[in-house]
């Protein structure tokens, strides 16, 4: 089946960041550097590789940092042509010309569902389109988002990003329960958030913040919002369950080291692993981590 190709990402980013109080307080969790570069840069470049040319940031109060980041800076570059820094130019000049960037604001953080529904009206009607999550980094010889679109293009589906981890962690993430395909693609037959009795899940496949979704995933996020309390947030799990029941879902399970940077312990492994990748930190990384 030939699909539409998936040129626009939304990437919501206007939660508190409550995990990592109290550095959040004043500076958005998603400009936490890994090794010196912010998550959300990672996140952007991974987009960009996998075919994404427009970029919609769902921001909230505070989050300005993110909009500065990928701007021009004048004074900043100006100072460094003047002082002959060309190398540090090069890490800051491209920045704004990665994609195009659109911000939209959520006024409360009411949930990621209710993020990329703040989105929608910049979605074509029959517009296939990527979600990335700023707490998932993924460490892959291809993109992550570029597995999760080639299976979407093959499939036509809904497809969501799957990691095998321990059954110990499975409470703490979405599953899926379902059938293999092929390869590394699933079919959803369902959808469970953070499951209680994780014996009964048949494979521990966490989900992760990596999706490419249709208008029709759009619908079923409205009609779950109505549905829902004023004080109940809404999640884009509660969209894709809905979604699931009479149309169907892919996964793909993804090939890469997946870094939860959501968590403090997977955002330390996250700087140790990116920074063992880097020559220049390798070896007194590892003699300090030897010691």
């Amino acid at each position: 089946m030939s699909m539409r190709p998936v040129r626009k990402a939304i990437i919501p980013v206007a939660g508190y960041g409550t995990r990592f109080l109290p550095v959040t307080k004043a500076m958005p969790k998603e400009m936490l550097p890994v090794v010196d570069k912010p998550v959300i840069q990672y996140l952007v470049e991974e987009a960009v590789a996998s075919g994404i040319t427009d970029i919609i940031f769902v921001t909230g109060r505070g989050k300005r940092a993110i909009e500065d980041h990928f701007d021009a800076s004048y004074e900043l570059e100006r100072t460094l042509v003047e002082r002959d820094k060309r190398d540090l130019l090069k890490l800051v000049e491209h920045l704004p010309k990665l994609a195009r960037f659109v911000y939209v604001r959520q006024p409360m953080p009411r949930g990621n569902g209710d993020a990329i529904l703040r989105a929608a009206h910049l979605i074509g009607p029959d517009e296939p389109f990527a979600v990335l999550f700023g707490d998932d980094l993924i460490d892959a010889p291809r993109p992550a988002l570029a597995q999760v679109i080639a299976v979407f293009q093959k499939r036509g589906a809904p497809t969501m990003a799957l990691a095998r981890v321990p059954r110990a962690d499975l409470s703490r993430y979405g599953t899926i329960a379902g059938s293999r395909k092929e390869g590394r693609a699933w079919n959803v037959e369902r959808i469970i958030e953070k499951p209680k009795n994780t014996a009964a899940i048949r494979e521990p496949l966490a989900v992760v913040g990596r999706y490419v979704l249709t208008p029709g995933v759009l619908v079923a996020l409205y009609m779950a919002e109505r549905t829902l309390g004023k004080d109940r947030e809404l999640g884009i799990t509660d969209g894709l369950a809905r979604y699931v029941r009479d149309q169907p879902v892919c996964g793909v399970e993804l090939a890469g080291a997946w870094y939860d940077c959501g968590s403090k312990i997977g955002y330390l492994a996250a700087n140790i692993a990116f920074a063992k990748k880097r020559p220049e930190l390798r070896t007194a990384l590892n003699r300090m981590l030897k010691h």
